[in-house]
């Protein structure tokens, strides 16, 4: 069995092109991430703004035992007051991180790296006043991407768990 010149030049063009699909398609993935990462880094930016940062400082000094005390000492959510203003700040931040973890446009493994910790301790600071105003308003869907993130979280917390033992 003889293989000409033709032949040859003929695979070696189907393996070059196969070769030139098979980059392609992992270039594009390549992109993809990236372009997630760039989307997530910018949105982590933010965290780390000045307004921010100072909002989640009083935010971290909220104690929320029931919505009605909430309601009592702070009054209504849909009063204007700086208080209000940082909860939207630091919630919308959360509810539109869950929100991207859930399209799948930023991976939960970036979110636990870098904002772990705090998904899960201020969805459980804010929770309670959360759930109250949900019912009060009849806005069911309020935070609803900052819990799922939280849930998400937390189910990301025992998987890893249950590696280690």
């Amino acid at each position: 069995m003889m293989v000409d010149i033709t032949e040859i030049s003929a695979l070696v063009a189907a393996a070059g092109v196969i070769v030139g699909v098979i980059y392609y398609i992992l270039e594009i993935r390549h992109q993809d991430k990236m372009r997630h990462l760039d989307l997530f880094m910018s949105l982590y930016s933010i965290w780390g703004s000045r307004d921010m940062l100072n909002a989640h400082r009083r935010f971290m000094l909220l104690k929320v035992e029931s919505y009605d005390s909430w309601v009592k000492e702070h009054g209504p959510i849909t009063e204007p007051s700086e208080l209000n203003t940082d909860i939207d700040r630091v919630g919308w931040f959360f509810n539109m991180m869950g929100f991207l973890v859930k399209e799948k446009i930023v991976h939960i493994k970036l979110v636990d790296e870098l904002l772990g910790y705090w998904v899960i301790k201020n969805w459980e600071t804010i929770k309670p006043a959360c759930e109250g105003w949900r019912k009060q308003y009849n806005i069911p869907e309020s935070y609803h991407w900052f819990e799922y993130l939280y849930n998400e979280m937390k189910k990301r917390e025992q998987q890893l768990a249950s590696k280690k033992v």
